[in-house]
C-alpha cells in the first residue's frame, strides 16, 4: 500500500471489500481478509466510478425541452441541480393536478448499491409515498414464477428460500444431488444486500470430500462447479420438465414412489399418476417420450430414477428454469418429484428451488431483521407484474390475467426509475424502446451513462455507495458490515435523500419525507432499531459511532442444522402448510379453477414456443456472467477484460462454429426476427451442441442505422420473446428464444456504450420557457 493511501470498508452485493483511497481519489477495492473465496467484481468499482460514462452533472433530453425527438437517441443538456429539480417539481405537480398519481409509475426495479439507508428505490418510494403515491411493480424477474405459484402449492416462496436446507446436512446425509439447470457457482458471488462471507465454495468441497455425487442437467457445464465432479447430462433447453416427468412414470411402474408419504402428506397424486400413464390425452410420460423430446437417453432417465429411489437424494431446481416458457411447470414438477420419491422433510432429501440463485440459500440466514429505510404507505393500490412494463406503456387499458384475477392495465404519463436498468434486465429491448416513447416525461436516477439514462427526459446523477456513509446487511447474511464514505461523490452527483429532501422541499413538503432528520440523524435511528432487533434475538451491537469506524460484526448462525419442512413431515396436523388443504398440492382444486389453458392444475408439459416455429436453429442461453452483477459497472476493469473486440463474448460448441466457419475470438452476428446483436466467438465443448450462451448484462448499444436496429456490444434481450410464461404468473420467459449465428463481415463498428451521449449547448430562456410552461398548468 502507498504511504499515501489509507484503507476503508465498504460493502457491496457482492462482499464486502477495503477501499482504497490516494489522494482522495478511490484507487482500488480490496478483498477483505476474513473472507474466504472474494469475489473478484471488487475490481470493477474503482474504474467504473471514474469513468467516462460517469454522470457529472443533471442533464435534460434536448428533444423533451423542444417537445420533439426520439428517447434513446437524442442529445442532451447538462444544466444546474436547480432548473432540474424546478423542472420535476412542476412537471410532478402537472401530472398529479392532471391525470392522478394512478399516472405515475415508479416500478423502479433492480437491484441498485448496497446499503440499510441509501437504497434507491426505497429513498425514491418512500418520497412519491409522501407525494400521494404511484403505480408500484410486484414481483422479480429472478423467480417470479416461484413466488406466485408456490404459495398455492408448499406456501410463500420467500419462506421457502430461508429454511433451504443447510449445505452442511447435505454433506452429512445426502448420496445423491440431482441438479436440474444446475448450481452456477458465479452466482454464488452475490446476495442481495451483500455477503460478509462466500461459503458455497467450500461447502460444495466438502460434499465432494464426503463422496456425494452429482448430476447436473444443464446444457452448459460449466453450471456445476468442478470442484463436485458433476455426471453433465445435457438436455434440450425448456425440456427438463419432460426429463423429471420420465423419472416420475419410472418410480411410479416399477413402484419405486412412496404411497404412504404422498397419502400423509401431498393431496392430487391420482391426477399425476393418471396424467404419467396418459390416461387424460394419450400420451405416456415415460423414459422413452422424455428421451425424444429432451435428447436425453432413454435408459439413463430410467437408471437415475433407480439411483435416487435407492438413498438419500436432494432435487434441486435452478431459478432460471423458470425464466422460460410455462416456467411453473418444473417448479411444479419438483416438487412433485420429490414428493413421489417420500424424502421431503428428512435432512439430505427433499427439493430446494433456488440453490445458486446467490450466496447465501443454504449457506446462512440472518438471525433478525436489519433497520431500513421506512417507506411509508402508498395510497394507490394499483400495480403491474414485474415483467409487464412493455405492455403498461404500449397498451394502458388493456385487461390481463394474473393469479387469478382480470386486471386492467393503468394509463402511465411520468415514469421514475431509479436503481435499476430495464434495458439490460427486460425482454426484447426494441419493443422496450418504442414502449419508451409513450410517456410524457421519463426521469432516471443514475450513476452511468446507462441505455436507460438514455431513455429518459431528466437525469439525475447519483452518488455511489463509496461515495456516502451507510452500512450494509444481506437480507439473507449474518453480518453487518460498516461503510463509511471514502470519496467525495462525482462532479455534481448527490445522494437519493438529499436530492428528494431537497425536492420535497420545493413541493412544500419536507417534513414528510425528511421527518425532520439529516442523512446522519436517519442513520442513527435505523442503527438503533437495529441494536434493539438484535437485543431481541440475544445479541449485542455497538453504539454506532464505534460501529462505522469499526470492522464487520458478524453474528451467531441463527439455524445451523435445519430441514426443509422437518416439522412438518414430523406432525402436518401440528404443522400445517399455508396452503388451502395444509398440505403439498401435487393438484391444486385453486389453479384448476382459475380455468388457464397455459397453466392447467397440475405439473403439465408444454413444448417452448419459439422452438416449435423451426425458424432458427440454435437455442440462444443467457445468465449472470462471473465478471459483475448483472449490467452494474459493466464499465469497471474487470468486466471489460472478459469481453472480446470491446464485445460480450458468446459461447459455442465447435461442431456449430465449423458449421457457420466461425473461429474463436471472431465478432459474430446472433439475429431472429426480434432483434440482432454482435458478440465475441469463444469456441468450447462446455455448451451442448446446438446451443449458444452469451452473458447478460452488456450496456445496449443500439445501431439505430444498421439491420433489425442491431446492438454493437452483445446484449441478448435484443433476441429475447417479451412473452410471459404463463396468465398465471406473467414473469419473464427469456430462456425460450431461438437464433442463427453467423461470422460478421465488413468493418466491425465501434462499442459506444461506454461512452457518453452528445451534449449540447441550450439557451437558459428555453429552459425557462419550460418552467414557465409546467407553472402555468
Amino acid at each position: 500500500m502507498n504511504d499515501r493511501s489509507i484503507r476503508k470498508l465498504t460493502a457491496s452485493h457482492w462482499g464486502a471489500g477495503l477501499a482504497e483511497i490516494r489522494d482522495g481519489r478511490l484507487v482500488a477495492v480490496h478483498p477483505h481478509p476474513d473472507d474466504p473465496n472474494p469475489s473478484k467484481i471488487n475490481g470493477n468499482i474503482a474504474s467504473s466510478l471514474a469513468g467516462r460514462a460517469r454522470v457529472r452533472r443533471p442533464a435534460i433530453r434536448r428533444g423533451w425541452l423542444e417537445g420533439d425527438g426520439t428517447r434513446g437517441r437524442d442529445t442532451f443538456i447538462e444544466v444546474s441541480w436547480d432548473d432540474a429539480l424546478d423542472l420535476i417539481a412542476g412537471e410532478l405537480t402537472r401530472v398529479r393536478n392532471d391525470y392522478g398519481n394512478d399516472a405515475i409509475f415508479a416500478g423502479s426495479y433492480g437491484w441498485a448499491s448496497a446499503g440499510r439507508f441509501h437504497h434507491a428505490q426505497s429513498q425514491l418510494k418512500r418520497f412519491l409515498n409522501t407525494q400521494g403515491g404511484f403505480v408500484r411493480s410486484e414481483g422479480n424477474y429472478s423467480y417470479n414464477a416461484a413466488l406466485v405459484l408456490m404459495p398455492h402449492i408448499v406456501g410463500p416462496f420467500r419462506t421457502q428460500v430461508a429454511e433451504a436446507t443447510r449445505w452442511r446436512v447435505i454433506v452429512k446425509h445426502s448420496d445423491l444431488v440431482v441438479m436440474f439447470g444446475g448450481m452456477a457457482k458465479r452466482n454464488t458471488q452475490v446476495s442481495d444486500g451483500g455477503v460478509a462471507r462466500h461459503r458455497m465454495v467450500d461447502n460444495l468441497r466438502a460434499c465432494a470430500e464426503a463422496g456425494v455425487r452429482f448430476v447436473n442437467f444443464s446444457p452448459l457445464k460449466t453450471d456445476a462447479a468442478e470442484e463436485i465432479g458433476a455426471k453433465w447430462l445435457p438436455p434440450r433447453p425448456g425440456t427438463d420438465t419432460a426429463v423429471m416427468m420420465g423419472l416420475a412414470h419410472t418410480l411410479l411402474v416399477e413402484g419405486l414412489h412412496d404411497p404412504e408419504f404422498l397419502a400423509r402428506y401431498t393431496v392430487g397424486f391420482d391426477k399425476v399418476a393418471a396424467y404419467l400413464l396418459g390416461e387424460p390425452d394419450g400420451v405416456v410420460k415415460d423414459a422413452t417420450w422424455a428421451a425424444r423430446i429432451s435428447g436425453v437417453p432413454a435408459e439413463r432417465i430410467v437408471s437415475l430414477a433407480r439411483e435416487m429411489a435407492a438413498g438419500r437424494t436432494k432435487i434441486t431446481c435452478a431459478a432460471s428454469l423458470q425464466r422460460a416458457d410455462f416456467g411453473e411447470q418444473p417448479l411444479w414438477m419438483t416438487v412433485t418429484l420429490a414428493s413421489m420419491l417420500g424424502q421431503i422433510g428428512l435432512p439430505g432429501g427433499g427439493y430446494t428451488v433456488g440453490f445458486g440463485v446467490n450466496a447465501n440459500i443454504g449457506n446462512i440466514e440472518r438471525p433478525f431483521r436489519w433497520g431500513t429505510m421506512p417507506q411509508g404507505r402508498n395510497p394507490v393500490d394499483d400495480y403491474i407484474p414485474v415483467a409487464m412494463i412493455s405492455e403498461l406503456l404500449l397498451n394502458p387499458g388493456e385487461t390481463y390475467r394474473y393469479n387469478g384475477e382480470t386486471r386492467v392495465l393503468p394509463e402511465i404519463r411520468m415514469v421514475w426509475w431509479a436503481g435499476g436498468n430495464p434495458f439490460h434486465h427486460h425482454q426484447d429491448l426494441r419493443r422496450l424502446h418504442r414502449a419508451f416513447q409513450k410517456p410524457d416525461t421519463i426521469i432516471v436516477n443514475e450513476l452511468n451513462w446507462t441505455a436507460t439514462a438514455r431513455h429518459a427526459d431528466i437525469v439525475l446523477p447519483v452518488a455511489a455507495a463509496q461515495e456516502r456513509t451507510d452500512f450494509g446487511g444481506g437480507k439473507s447474511d449474518n453480518a453487518l458490515v460498516p461503510m463509511p464514505a471514502t470519496m467525495q461523490p462525482v462532479g455534481e452527483a448527490r445522494t437519493e435523500f438529499d436530492i428528494f429532501a431537497d425536492l420535497a422541499g420545493r413541493l412544500g413538503d419536507a417534513g414528510s419525507f425528511t421527518e425532520g432528520l439529516g442523512a446522519d440523524g436517519w442513520l442513527e435511528r435505523i442503527w438503533e432499531y437495529t441494536r434493539e432487533a438484535a437485543e431481541a434475538a440475544g445479541e449485542s451491537l455497538p453504539d454506532w459511532e464505534t460501529f462505522i469506524s469499526g470492522d464487520i460484526v458478524e453474528m451467531k448462525d441463527p439455524s445451523p442444522s435445519q430441514v426443509f419442512l422437518a416439522e412438518f413431515r414430523a406432525d402436518p396436523q401440528a404443522h400445517p402448510l399455508k396452503t388451502p388443504s395444509g398440505k403439498i398440492e401435487l393438484f391444486s382444486e385453486r389453479i384448476a379453477g382459475f380455468g388457464l389453458a397455459d397453466c392447467p392444475g397440475h405439473a403439465t408439459w408444454f413444448p417452448p414456443r419459439d422452438a416449435s416455429t423451426g425458424k432458427h436453429s440454435l437455442y440462444l442461453l443467457s445468465g449472470q456472467p462471473g465478471t459483475r452483477l448483472h449490467s452494474q459497472l459493466d464499465n469497471g476493469d474487470v468486466s471489460r477484460a472478459q469481453k472480446v473486440q470491446g464485445r460480450e463474448p458468446v459461447l459455442i460448441h465447435p461442431q456449430d462454429a465449423a458449421a457457420r466457419g466461425i473461429s474463436d475470438g471472431d465478432v459474430v452476428e446472433l439475429f431472429n426476427d426480434r432483434g440482432r446483436c454482435l458478440a465475441g466467438a469463444r469456441i468450447t465443448e462446455n455448451i451442448s451442441p446446438g446451443c449458444v450462451f452469451l452473458w447478460t448484462g452488456a450496456w445496449y448499444d443500439p445501431d439505430f442505422g444498421a439491420p433489425g436496429e442491431r446492438d454493437r456490444h452483445g446484449n441478448p434481450n435484443t433476441l429475447t420473446h417479451d412473452m410471459r410464461t404463463s396468465s398465471l404468473t406473467q414473469s419473464p420467459a427469456s430462456h425460450s428464444a431461438m437464433v442463427d449465428v453467423t461470422r460478421f463481415s465488413g468493418e466491425v463498428p465501434r462499442v459506444g456504450a461506454h461512452d457518453p451521449p452528445e451534449f449540447v449547448s441550450f439557451s437558459r430562456s428555453a429552459i425557462q420557457n419550460k418552467l414557465n410552461d409546467l407553472g402555468n398548468t
